[in-house]
């Protein structure tokens, strides 16, 4: 966001976004497809060239809409879960769990048969978040009491903190962000708990694995209705100053999408 605010005329931000081929990709995807895809930088533009392998066919039951959602948010919560390892039974807490990343964790742990909890700033969200899976909903994680066998965090500052006291026995936690900016500060005793317990870290395009197998799996649990895209707004392209201040003031409620 701080970069987006400071960036320079010829800037091409971005990385999410769906639209159509203009050349043929594959034998799958042709010229004329509906795809989505991510790229590194530069995908807030009118044309955008891409890996072929960290794209996807757009169903037909899915709009443009619901499918630019999907690809950061969507892909690091898939990964992040992966890389926790979270399954059936497995206690798991979710911080900012009512960001784009966050909502959609909530979704795919429960999914998975685990049993979640998620971490938000006010009640407001709890509504949403018990309705997409979320068995409990917390506004203080100096309240929490449990232990969890996956943390997935982003918060940073004291809620990391806080958040690797709270790791069950072999516990893991995979932290992709820092959303307070301030550092953080713990006792390592209290990370212990008599057994191994691992902290991992996660940046989407670290990642070596092509993204285009995730994406289509993704859109197939759109289609089935068991993943769900909160799109908060709707916006113009020329209105993509009132969607950074939404941004910036975390007002957003849910993913924003611009469209040319």
């Amino acid at each position: 966001m701080r970069a987006l605010r400071t960036a320079t005329p010829g800037t091409i931000p971005g990385w999410d976004f769906a639209g159509v081929l203009m050349e043929d990709a594959s034998e799958e995807l042709r010229a004329g497809s509906r795809v989505l895809g991510i790229v590194e930088h530069g995908a807030w533009a009118e044309v955008v060239a891409v890996r072929r392998d960290w794209i996807a066919a757009i169903p037909d039951e899915v709009t443009f809409t619901q499918a630019a959602a999907l690809p950061t948010a969507a892909l690091t919560a898939l990964r992040t879960l992966r890389l926790g390892a979270a399954g059936l039974g497995d206690h798991v807490l979710i911080t900012g769990a009512s960001g784009g990343v966050g909502q959609f964790a909530v979704q795919l742990a429960a999914r998975a048969g685990a049993m979640v909890t998620a971490l938000v700033s006010t009640g407001t969200e709890a509504g949403v978040l018990e309705g997409i899976g979320a068995k409990h909903v917390v506004t203080d994680i100096e309240q929490v009491r449990d232990r969890f066998d996956v943390i997935i965090e982003s918060v940073g500052g004291q809620v990391l903190g806080r958040a690797l006291s709270l790791l069950d026995s072999r516990g893991r936690l995979v932290a992709f962000g820092n959303s307070s900016d301030e550092p953080t500060t713990f006792n390592v005793r209290d990370v212990y708990n008599g057994a191994l317990v691992k902290i991992l870290g996660f940046e989407l395009f670290f990642d070596p694995l092509p993204f285009g197998r995730d994406l289509a799996l993704l859109l197939e649990l759109v289609v089935k209705g068991t993943l769900i895209p909160h799109v908060a707004q709707v916006l113009s392209w020329d209105d993509m100053a009132t969607a950074l201040d939404r941004l910036g003031n975390r007002a957003a409620g849910g993913k924003l999408i611009l469209t040319i």
